[in-house]
């Protein structure tokens, strides 16, 4: 209670705006905190000691073995706690350093935020993680969770959300200092050169996809590349924090397939569910088919998971019912992808684009409403979000025979600020009039932030839409540019050099 104690005194006596420190030294060239750069920094590194306390507690139940579901819990926990020290203690770095190797994109506003949204979600996950168990440990290590959640959320309000002024010059100046940009356009290479070779048949390096990340070099500041043959990899695969710029480069979607089946029935978290799931950041994958084969009567099972901040998925399918796609933190961009599902199938807190994707609702189970997105934003002043622009929203095959009968929402608020934006897009009259679909009768419908822009096809139409106090009809492309690649996730200071096709703006 002491160091909380001490946090909220500094929070209380540091409230000034200030592009300085104690000194001139301090001085951050891209950004500008609310406080002096030492007081910041104070406050990370308390935050961080409360971390490691409650890390210290959960790690002795870690031998739990009489309840699976427990300590899956708990081991879920302990990642998660581990990320959040990462996250601040990256925060930590770039402050002190802006030129340093922890500031991705040169936008120090940006990075903060970033990094400091996903550790404060992470604490959620972590209790989230405890529903359908009868331990009382999420009891006990509750008030620690809330302490670092609340710590983090009055640090948030310390940096300035305001344009940081970084120019974008089309040069490589600006690209991540952990990318060497001898990767650039790596993506457009018809015959890459891969590190390791994975194969079913046997003819690769490895037959095995974890193997072969397992042989990548931890924070690597080199692109590491696997290249996938054809072929249903039925693994679970798991891209360690440590394992920075994996590149994964398949045959195409439905050849190239990863495949799995866990699921929230069978005991598993939802967040252990992914069949692939990544942290390492600067991940970039092409042409592969991720998949959870669970079926709708298994509830929450991910086929798809990422905390990989900068990461990019081209050409991807990602393909489940419930939860197929959590984008838990980070930001993240997703191009010309298949993305389907059921109940909430694209759902986490990360800032993330989709851009000419197709999104597909698939049918579920009988009476069972689908609902696109369920974006997780439980604070105002976190950069999170999702962005769906130029993409067709429509049913899959197996739903189209019933879909006078069925009922797919744009989306439904999992937190009290979730916020979803599609712009620009293509929806079938699979997309229910109303439009969004409400979580719980009128929670959450005044502070959440949803929003339309000059999408067209008979789902589109806005005469019936729901009029919750969130919702927004754009009516004036200023008001959608701040959802476009370039405003959203800072596309133009990290994108180009992936190779990646993407639109900065709002097109043509």
């Amino acid at each position: 209670m002491s160091r909380f104690f001490f946090l909220f005194l500094v929070f209380i006596n540091i409230g000034f705006s200030s592009c300085y420190g104690s000194s001139r030294s301090d001085y951050l060239q891209n950004e500008c905190l609310k406080v002096p750069i030492s007081d910041f920094v104070g406050s990370l590194k308390s935050i961080i000691d409360v971390v490691t306390d409650v890390t210290s507690t959960i790690s002795k139940f870690g031998n739990f073995f009489g309840d699976f579901r427990l300590g899956n819990a708990i081991t879920d926990c302990l990642d998660l706690l581990e990320l959040s020290a990462d996250e601040l203690s990256w925060s930590i770095s770039a402050s002190q350093n802006p030129k340093g190797k922890n500031n991705s994109t040169g936008d120090l506003s940006s990075d903060l935020r970033t990094w400091l949204s996903a550790a404060l979600v992470n604490q959620d996950t972590c209790i989230d993680g405890f529903q359908g168990s009868s331990s009382i440990l999420k009891n006990i290590v509750a008030g620690g969770l809330n302490q670092i959640t609340s710590l983090v959320q009055q640090l948030l309000t310390k940096v300035d959300s305001k344009p940081s002024g970084v120019n974008f010059t089309g040069k490589n100046d600006k690209f991540p200092s952990w990318i060497k940009h001898v990767d650039r356009k790596l993506l457009l290479v018809n015959g890459i050169s891969a590190d390791v070779v994975v194969a079913a048949d046997g003819t690769g390096n490895f037959s095995k996809i974890m193997d072969a990340v397992e042989s990548a070099p931890d924070n690597s500041l080199r692109r590491y590349v696997i290249y996938i043959k054809k072929g249903i990899y039925n693994e679970y695969v798991e891209i360690k924090k440590k394992k920075w710029n994996l590149m994964m480069i398949g045959e195409g979607m439905g050849v190239t397939v990863i495949s799995g089946n866990r699921n929230y029935i069978d005991g598993w978290t939802t967040f252990r569910t992914a069949t692939f799931a990544v942290s390492g950041r600067g991940f970039i994958a092409r042409d592969i088919t991720f998949e959870n084969t669970a079926g709708p009567a298994k509830h929450q099972a991910v086929a798809l998971r990422s905390d990989s901040d900068l990461s990019v998925f081209f050409r991807c399918e990602i393909k489940g019912y419930q939860d197929s796609l959590y984008t838990h933190t980070m930001r993240q961009f997703y191009r010309e992808c298949r993305i389907s599902g059921t109940v909430d199938f694209i759902f986490g807190d990360a800032t993330a684009v989709f851009q000419n994707c197709q999104i597909l609702a698939r049918k579920g189970l009988q009476n069972q409403k689908n609902t696109i997105t369920a974006h997780g934003r439980k604070d105002p002043n976190q950069p999170t979000g999702y962005s769906i622009q130029f993409c067709n929203i429509s049913a899959d095959i197996d739903l189209l025979p019933y879909i006078n009968s069925s009922y797919t929402y744009l989306g439904r608020p999992w937190k009290n600020f979730s916020r979803t934006v599609v712009m620009q897009s293509y929806m079938s009259d699979a997309i229910r009039p109303e439009g969004w679909l409400e979580w719980n009768g009128s929670m959450y419908l005044d502070s959440l932030y949803y929003g339309e822009y000059s999408n067209y096809g008979p789902g589109a139409g806005l005469g019936k839409r729901v009029n919750w106090p969130g919702y927004h009809i754009f009516n004036t492309s200023s008001e959608a540019t701040n959802f476009t690649v370039a405003q959203f996730i800072e596309g133009k200071l990290w994108l180009p050099d992936t190779g990646v096709r993407f639109t900065a703006g709002l097109g043509v």
